[in-house]
């Protein structure tokens, strides 16, 4: 029998360590293949740096990536909570186009019922964004914003060409700002719903390995 070849792993990208604590202790089980969670440090340098660097790994040469974490929602209406599954990824180096977003859509909703989830572009920034820049940002077309995710598709698909996404769940928003994350009942909140995406993002990278018809 001819062997089969491994399953492509999965690069989870997030940037703080209360990020990271959420991913690791939700449910691990359920992955189509291999699965890293890298925690890249705050900033696109940071994200970007991390990120082609872990790619250089030939174990980790054709992983699919898909960054997460907490951001900043832009458009009126959203709440601590909510969550984000980015079209594209933008940044002033260039616009990433994300892989199967209705599939991470339909599974988000089953793996956090009664969340609402919001689809459009995710901007990227270099700093925390409050007050009037958020409707700045909103009047280019974004739903919501951070600081990595982009850095961190740009880095990905310049390293190779692979599948990509970006989930976020919304920390603040304009009529919920926060100032510290891990404190305030919206970071709580949050905190939860990240923790709980991880079959959601498995069911992503296990689609990525069906044949294609």
């Amino acid at each position: 029998m001819t062997p089969q070849p491994a399953p492509a792993p999965l690069l989870i990208a997030c940037a703080l360590g209360i990020e990271h604590l959420a991913l690791r202790s939700g449910n691990r089980g359920g992955a189509g293949g291999p699965v890293t969670v890298l925690r890249t440090g705050m900033g696109p340098k940071a994200a970007e740096r991390s990120v082609t660097r872990v790619l250089a790994d030939p174990v980790l040469g054709d992983a699919a990536v898909l960054a997460t974490g907490f951001c900043a929602g832009l458009a009126p209406g959203m709440h601590p909570g909510d969550l984000v599954v980015a079209e594209e990824t933008r940044e002033p180096r260039g616009t990433v186009g994300c892989v199967g977003t209705e599939l991470l859509v339909k599974e988000l909703v089953r793996a956090v019922p009664g969340r609402t989830v919001h689809t459009g572009p995710l901007t990227g920034s270099d700093h925390v964004v409050r007050g009037p820049e958020r409707a700045d940002l909103l009047a280019t077309g974004a739903i919501a914003v951070d600081m990595e995710s982009a850095a961190t598709l740009l880095s990905a698909v310049r390293v190779s060409a692979r599948p990509v996404a970006a989930v976020r769940v919304v920390v603040d928003a304009p009529e919920h700002e926060l100032v510290r994350i891990g404190t305030l009942r919206g970071g709580i909140s949050a905190f939860r719903v990240l923790r709980s995406v991880l079959p959601a993002f498995f069911e992503w990278h296990r689609s990525l390995l069906l044949p294609r018809r």
